[in-house]
């Protein structure tokens, strides 16, 4: 956690300082950005304050006086409820506007760490408390230079895998058969060999399957994968040995053995276009160097998908952050389930992944296009390949 950093971005900010509050380790976030172990013991409530001028100053209860002995600034030590009150109105005097990870309405639940009560003893000393949404992204979503090729490792070697997984259905479906989940088992094994780790998954879906944005095969109950099926494959990984690698993730749709049908067709164009629609204004704002929230791609892919009549058919965001987590701190590419204000800022990275799916009926299939972008100052580009066609397998 570097001060001086932090007090540039709050001057930026326009707010006074940026009050981050914990108990039994509620704000994960809070410990990432200050550098503190989140396996400590935490039983009772601490504050830490960096004014954007002047020195931080920390308030710890006096059994556990010594949580924040790792950072800078005067401690203040409190045993009542009372006194603490006291002691954090005093820390805060000659500061109005405060950051803290909170969420007007909670919009952007991801940030909003801070409980009502909090927020009401606070308002009650005349503080003006503000969503700390946008530093937050800064200090935990902007990548270095290292953690952008570690992205790019990535990226080469997993596009390699799926072109490889793709053959290998086409020969195993001619041969002895194969299923999702065996799919799921190979391409475990290629990132293995890769020096590459993942969470759950990946996930390989058949048919109506693919018409589930979450649905993941397990041992004994997977579909077969066949002549004539409508597969989707999600597949993501980061370098195993380097934990501030980044991930690279993408989806990907493909028929075995015949020509798409005609509704497959249309749906597959009607993502691609959302999916190329975010991808433009995101590349159209930064390179005139302008701001672009979360909520803005999404509502522009979201609009071609609806102008297209299938919009009651995408039920999830544009896209998310990717950092070291593969859903990351930063902003993601929602106006759907969350209205996201956060600033798309430089040097990070995020999905753009559009999906329809299907209800049940004579054609249930699910399309989901999904690359990755990256952004620098001036510039967005797409990391990896991007489907232009349903693979014929």
């Amino acid at each position: 956690m570097d001060v001086v950093k932090v007090q540039e971005a709050l001057k930026q900010a326009g707010v006074d300082g940026w009050l981050f509050y914990d108990h039994h380790v509620r704000d994960p976030l809070a410990y990432r950005i200050l550098g503190l172990d989140p396996s400590m013991h935490i039983t009772r409530r601490w504050f830490y304050f960096i004014p954007a001028k002047g020195e931080p100053r920390k308030l710890n209860h006096r059994i556990e006086a010594g949580k924040l002995d790792t950072l800078p600034g005067e401690r203040v030590l409190y045993s009542t409820w009372q006194e603490m009150e006291s002691a954090l109105e005093q820390m805060l005097k000659g500061s109005t506007r405060i950051a803290m990870q909170y969420s007007p309405r909670n919009a952007v639940m991801y940030v909003a760490m801070v409980d009502a009560g909090t927020i009401e003893v606070l308002n009650g000393m005349g503080k003006e408390i503000v969503s700390s949404a946008n530093l937050v992204s800064r200090f935990e979503a902007v990548l270095t230079e290292h953690q952008v090729e570690t992205h790019y490792i990535a990226q080469r070697k997993i596009d390699r895998i799926l072109e490889d997984a793709w053959r290998e259905i086409g020969s195993r479906v001619r041969g002895a058969g194969t299923d999702e989940f065996a799919m799921v088992e190979f391409l475990q094994a290629e990132l293995a060999k890769e020096g590459l780790v993942w969470e759950h998954g990946p996930n390989v879906s058949v048919g109506p399957n693919a018409a589930d944005s979450h649905y993941e095969p397990v041992a004994g109950k997977s579909s077969s994968i066949e002549r004539g099926s409508f597969v989707l494959i999600d597949i993501w990984g980061k370098l195993k040995d380097d934990p501030s690698a980044v991930w690279y993730d993408i989806t990907w749709t493909g028929v075995v053995d015949r020509d798409p049908t005609e509704l497959e067709g249309r749906v597959f164009r009607t993502v691609v276009e959302a999916r190329d629609a975010a991808i433009r204004l995101v590349e159209q704002r930064f390179a005139a160097e302008k701001p672009v929230a979360g909520w803005e791609p999404d509502a522009a892919a979201r609009q071609v998908i609806v102008n297209a009549g299938f919009g009651q058919w995408f039920t999830h965001r544009t896209g998310h952050n990717i950092g070291t987590e593969l859903h990351g701190a930063g902003a993601h590419l929602d106006n759907f389930e969350t209205h996201d204000e956060r600033l798309i800022l430089p040097m990070t990275c995020f999905s753009v992944e559009p999906g329809i799916y299907l209800p049940p009926g004579p054609e249930c299939f699910g399309v989901r296009s999904e690359i990755d972008m990256l952004t620098k100052p001036g510039s967005a580009v797409v990391t990896g390949k991007i489907q232009r066609e349903l693979v014929r397998i």
